[in-house]
């Protein structure tokens, strides 16, 4: 450290430096929060995050979100700083292909990033599911004098943030909860690119957040240091209650011609304006020029490394009291299953087979829980208020708003909200969360199930009700478009099962799947147990299996999903009679299959035979890849209708006989 303290602003002017000069070299960017948000940054990142720059995977390290993501020079500016694996060259290359720099920060392209932002509101309710993955894992790991797990969750966020629908979900949820050790910073500034929001956004914020049961502090000035750093002091000594630190800042602080205007908002302050701000702002110094003193003051090295050895001692004396304890955390923290789950799991799988129950698959997949359960603790669940009708509720839940170490979170109506915050609890690390809602009402969150197959992060979306088979609550309720928008969602896997056990070799998938979030689409109504061999129920799991066989020459193939597949199997043997030789394909997850070598998958699907029925109740759009401008698709071009399962079914032609007339038509 230098002999002299630096002034603060000196410290702060640094970051607004790296930013400005970033977004020009770039010739794009958002100048105006970094250089805003300077001041605040330099309080919490130098004087209070908890952080090892040399190991941004620290366990109890704090957790940094920038909700307002296109100011990601902010957070880029804050690492290199204070020494983590991001160095100049990397902040010259801001913005272009394959840098460490992209235009918003994303999780796993740089070092100390613990979210992608971006999509305004949803930084914020990542931080509500680290904040809660925090609390719920301290609760069932923490012994006395041993808080292994005790960090906090800061969150940077803006105007745009606050006027996003998703705020109000998470944060009136994070009130419930009493996440006491999430704090938010408001970059109250009053721009946003169209200008000011005065004309657009008058609500009264503070009001707002207290009667979601926040501590509400402020507003401060966001550039006075002491303000600051007292606000934080406050904000940390109430533990009940999440805090929202309301910052009144000037946009792009320290531009004198462009500073408090949207101008800086969202485009470089150009050469001309950037001379001036580097005179107004006392920095004699060239572009990414940065003096050795101000790094040598930023830098967190040294206090990040004493700070995780401390952690280390306690860890090392928590090991030796309680070493399953630890054991067991560590393979959490790990995201390793139990060495023992997949033999166990698949001898449930077989015990379903054999059992050959006739349930509805939604059914099925709670009978699942109940056996994977009790042998997965980091299992941490939850529904949108659907949990009765989606069966997310299994014999062992007990609901952390009761119970701080429980595993299951009654989310509410808020299906953006929990997959938004699913997103945080899986960063965070030591769960596996799931979470339940009709299949329709996906759109409602859909951005963030894009955001949870972006970040490649092993969310499993539990989605019931998955067709016209929903019946009487008409199109509102019934998806039809929703299976091919997953579908065509990279690093999204889609299991629509067609049986009890089909379901379980799902739920089996989801668990193991380390690289992208799954969807679990289940049935209403009641579906057949479907006979199968051992090699059948083996091949399940890779996505796609012949699992009736033709009689004779291979004439035709008809591919089925879920609830069609018993349709389809009566068609085949309706065809059989005829002397036709066709096989039926169960899919129950396209992803998975198309993975497969190619060898396994013309086994499967031989492509020379061109006769291929595809029977879904969904968009028929979507199975022409299987069935090419040859074959047939059986299902759903326009919305539903309100009548009951069996009505509906004939009313759209999704039935054995126009399976049957379509094979005939192309064999």
């Amino acid at each position: 450290m230098p002999a002299v303290a630096l002034p603060q602003r000196r410290l702060a002017n640094a970051i607004r430096a790296l930013a400005m000069d970033a977004v020009q070299k770039a010739n794009s960017g958002h100048p105006g929060a970094p250089m805003g948000m300077a001041d605040i940054a330099e309080v919490l990142w130098r004087g209070v995050l908890k952080h090892n720059p040399k190991n941004p995977q620290w366990i109890n390290r704090d957790r940094f979100v920038l909700s307002n993501g296109h100011g990601s020079m902010l957070q880029y500016a804050l690492l290199h700083l204070t020494g983590y694996d991001l160095n100049i060259e990397d902040l010259k290359q801001f913005r272009q292909l394959h840098s460490r720099t992209p235009g918003h920060p994303e999780y796993g392209y740089t070092a100390g990033v613990e979210t992608t932002t971006g999509p305004l509101g949803q930084g914020l309710a990542n931080a509500v599911g680290f904040a809660l993955a925090e609390k719920t894992l301290a609760a069932q790991f923490n012994r006395d004098g041993f808080n292994v797990i005790d960090h906090h969750t800061y969150c940077f966020l803006g105007d745009g943030c606050l006027m996003e629908g998703i705020s109000h979900e998470v944060s009136s949820l994070a009130g419930t909860l009493k996440l006491g050790k999430l704090i938010a910073f408001y970059d109250d500034n009053g721009i946003s690119i169209d200008g000011e929001v005065e004309g657009w956004f008058t609500d009264n914020t503070a009001q707002r957040f207290a009667a979601y049961g926040w501590q509400v502090i402020g507003q401060i000035d966001g550039h006075d240091s002491e303000a600051i750093r007292a606000a934080i002091i406050e904000a940390h000594a109430d533990t009940t209650r999440p805090t929202l630190i309301i910052c009144k800042t000037v946009i792009g602080c320290g531009s004198p011609n462009k500073q408090g205007k949207e101008d800086c908002h969202g485009a470089p302050l150009g050469a001309a304006e950037i001379v001036a701000t580097r005179e107004a702002m006392g920095w004699e110094y060239g572009a990414f020029e940065v003096p050795e003193d101000i790094y040598e003051a930023w830098d967190c090295s040294v206090k990040g490394d004493v700070l995780e050895k401390n952690w280390q001692g306690q860890f090392n004396a928590y090991q030796k009291a309680h070493p399953e304890l630890a054991q067991e955390l560590t393979r959490r923290l790990k995201g390793e299953l139990p060495a023992s789950f997949e033999l166990e799991a698949k001898a449930y799988i077989q015990e379903v087979a054999s059992k050959g129950e006739t349930i509805a698959s939604r059914k099925a997949s709670q009978n699942a829980l109940n056996a994977f359960g009790p042998l997965l603790p980091e299992l941490l669940g939850g529904s949108a208020d659907l949990a009765g009708s989606n069966l997310t509720l299994w014999k062992g839940c007990h609901g952390i708003q009761e119970n701080p170490a429980g595993n299951y979170v009654f989310y509410g109506v808020r299906e953006f909200g929990m997959s938004a915050i699913m997103n945080g609890i899986a960063l965070h690390g030591g769960f596996i969360p799931y979470g339940a809602t009709f299949l329709i009402f996906m759109e409602y969150a859909r951005n963030a199930v894009r955001m949870s197959a972006l970040m490649k992060q092993r969310v499993i979306y539990v989605f019931t009700h998955d067709s016209i088979g929903l019946g009487e609550d008409g199109p509102t309720h019934q998806p039809i478009e929703q299976l091919a928008s997953l579908r065509g969602t990279p690093n999204m896997s889609v299991w629509r099962p067609a049986d009890a056990v089909e379901s379980a070799v799902a739920w089996l998938s989801a668990l193991q799947k380390h690289n992208g979030p799954t969807s679990l689409v289940f049935s209403r109504q009641n579906l057949a147990h479907l006979e199968r061999d051992a090699l059948q129920l083996d091949n399940i799991s890779r996505g796609a299996y012949t699992l009736v066989e033709e009689t004779g020459v291979l004439e035709a193939i008809i591919i089925a999903t879920g609830s069609e597949i018993e349709l389809a199997v009566r068609a085949q043997q309706a065809l059989t009679a005829q002397g036709k030789g066709v096989r039926v394909v169960s899919m129950p997850c396209v992803d998975v299959f198309m993975a497969q070598d190619v060898a396994y998958r013309n086994k499967v699907l031989p492509p020379e035979v061109r006769a291929r029925v595809a029977v879904e109740a969904s968009h028929a759009d979507y199975w022409y890849k299987f069935v090419g401008l040859d074959g047939k698709v059986i299902g759903m071009t326009t919305f539903g209708e309100s009548a009951p399962i069996k009505d509906l079914y004939q009313h759209f032609g999704i039935t054995v006989d126009a399976v049957v007339n379509a094979v005939n038509s192309l064999s």
